[in-house]
């Protein structure tokens, strides 16, 4: 676990202030409220359906909500998708990686990290290709950097991902279940990565069914039921300790497996 945090005093990184989200007629999220601060890791756990991904894609924009506030490193997002500066900046400031890896399988996995710094940044090549060799080695794969996505493992694609987001430099990561569509024998290497980026003090937001990980990494485990916060904690209290009856059947039924 991280333990390098930064003082209570300091304004949160993210800050959700009855969030409400509808997709039609169904309510994912209902009156979230939630405070991120800066170098804290936060991992979210539920049941499938249960708003997870829903409440970090609102985050950064990629899913628009209906009621509610979300400020992102002092940029604020209003509901409908209204504020497009804003959106804009926070998009720049904050790193995503999701369940499928979406490289471009025309690019070399040099070229997929140092794109978007060069285009968004405005950076050099040779400062993005420095940066882009550095997180490569970072990340455990500085060898591959030649070749093309579809000649890596999935584990060594998703590794790609994570560098190309971390060039961008963010204040914030965002983890869609990043392991989910790795074979088991490769999910190690992205959870040992993220580990590192941990440890080295990012704000990090992480919607995972590892508890192990979970365990190992978070300051903070927030449990979502049926669109709501329904239990949140250190995670020997909400893991070991859970204390509503939801929290206590999910990981009855995770904990098994």
């Amino acid at each position: 676990m991280n333990q390098e945090k930064s003082s209570s005093s300091a304004n949160p990184i993210v800050r959700l202030d009855k969030v409400n989200k509808f997709f039609g007629d169904l309510h994912v999220l209902k009156d979230i409220d939630l405070e991120v601060s800066p170098g804290e890791v936060v991992v979210i756990v539920g049941a499938s359906g249960s708003g997870k991904s829903t409440l970090i894609r609102c985050i950064n924009g990629l899913e628009e909500f209906q009621q509610g506030h979300i400020e992102v490193d002092g940029n604020e997002l209003l509901p409908h998708g209204k504020a497009a500066q804003a959106l804009q900046k926070i998009r720049t400031e904050v790193g995503m990686v999701f369940q499928q890896f979406n490289l471009f399988p025309h690019l070399s996995v040099l070229d997929n990290v140092t794109l978007a710094p060069m285009k968004v940044r405005g950076w050099s090549r040779l400062d993005a290709m420095e940066t882009a060799e550095r997180l490569l080695e970072r990340v455990g794969i500085s060898d591959q950097a030649a070749k093309y996505p579809g000649q890596l493992s999935g584990g060594q694609q998703q590794r790609v991902a994570l560098a190309r987001a971390l060039a961008m430099e963010p204040r914030l990561m965002l983890f869609d279940e990043p392991t989910s569509a790795l074979d088991p024998e490769m999910i190690g290497e992205v959870l040992d990565a993220m580990r590192e980026l941990a440890k080295e003090g990012m704000t990090m937001m992480i919607v995972t069914h590892e508890m192990g990980f979970a365990r190992d990494v978070a300051d903070r485990v927030i449990f979502i039921h049926q669109g709501e916060i329904a239990e949140q904690g250190p995670p020997e209290e909400v893991l070991d300790h859970p204390r509503n009856k939801p929290t206590q059947q999910f990981l009855s039924r995770v904990l098994k497996h």
